[in-house]
């Protein structure tokens, strides 16, 4: 039976990855919170490798508050960063493959066309510029390493815009919401899914391992933008509540948020020969599972 180790057990990814691993009981799971596995300790995570052998480490452990990063530096950096080289380090030694999340926020230009992986990155923020460097550390460390970009995600776990939207559509009548910043929403469930299918088809012999490597776009097909998702909770949910729309510069906050985040998954569909759901479709089964 193969082990998986998966970082970040609290966080979205982590939760959705534990709430979906009966799914396959083919894997033996690991799942590992700071409390339980400090990845910013290099001691603690050799130590921890070297009493469980796995097959593939999956890193869900991230900063991901984008305004405290601003004033929480030496935090992000130690989670983003110095966590992620730690494990690149001992996984690279070992010769287990990692797999890592990212996010659209490391492109921040002036495109407005879907982002490609191979398209110049430009962080703005602590948060961002974290995550990028983390990236990049892991991929000259570790040539074995899976980098997942994705944007705007959610899940049925923790603290996200649509959990949010539900909660504020609830206590009030009307809320604003910003207008002119665009993306893709992307399902938690949809996301780990499309990973287990990637190390099932690796196990099966059905892929080439030595695929995995390198930098790959992943989100819910379409395009909208934060107005436009809330106007789509709100209507999907049956919730009453007016959503009028502003701008950025009416909505101003610590750290700036890509004014167009779109990404082209081409490689990560061409690749792992995968179709991605589009992002109302996958909005209808999250709140399916949802009480509001």
């Amino acid at each position: 039976m193969q082990k998986i180790l998966v970082t970040g057990a609290n966080g979205q990814m982590g939760s959705t990855f534990a709430s979906l691993s009966e799914h396959y009981p083919e894997y033996d799971f690991y799942f590992h919170d700071k409390d339980t596995l400090d990845i910013c300790n290099l001691v603690a995570v050799e130590s921890w490798f070297e009493t469980h052998p796995v097959d593939y480490c999956i890193n869900c452990a991230a900063y991901t508050a984008v305004d405290k990063a601003e004033a929480d530096k030496d935090l992000a950096e130690a989670v983003n960063v110095t966590g992620v080289v730690n494990l690149a380090k001992v996984c690279s030694k070992l010769g287990i493959p990692m797999i890592h999340f990212s996010t659209d926020y490391v492109y921040h230009n002036s495109s407005n066309l879907p982002y490609t992986e191979s398209d110049p990155t430009e962080p703005k923020g602590i948060y961002a510029i974290t995550k990028l460097e983390g990236e990049n550390q892991l991929q000259s460390i570790h040539p074995k390493s899976m980098v997942i970009r994705t944007s705007w995600v959610y899940s049925n776990f923790g603290h996200n815009f649509v959990k949010t939207m539900l909660r504020l559509g609830r206590e009030r009548e009307q809320l604003t919401v910003v207008y002119d910043q665009i993306g893709a929403p992307t399902y938690a469930e949809d996301l780990v899914v499309a990973i287990m299918h990637i190390i099932d088809q690796v196990s099966n012999g059905q892929l080439d391992i030595d695929k995995l490597p390198g930098v790959y776009n992943y989100s819910n097909e379409g395009v909208c933008s934060w107005y436009d998702f809330a106007i789509a909770i709100f209507e999907i949910s049956g919730i009453e509540c007016e959503v009028q729309p502003i701008s950025t510069e009416e909505y101003p906050t610590p750290a700036s948020r890509p004014p167009f985040s779109v990404l082209n998954k081409s490689k990560f569909k061409t690749t792992f020969n995968q179709q991605i759901p589009q992002w109302r479709e996958a909005l209808k089964r999250m709140l399916v599972k949802e009480e509001y």
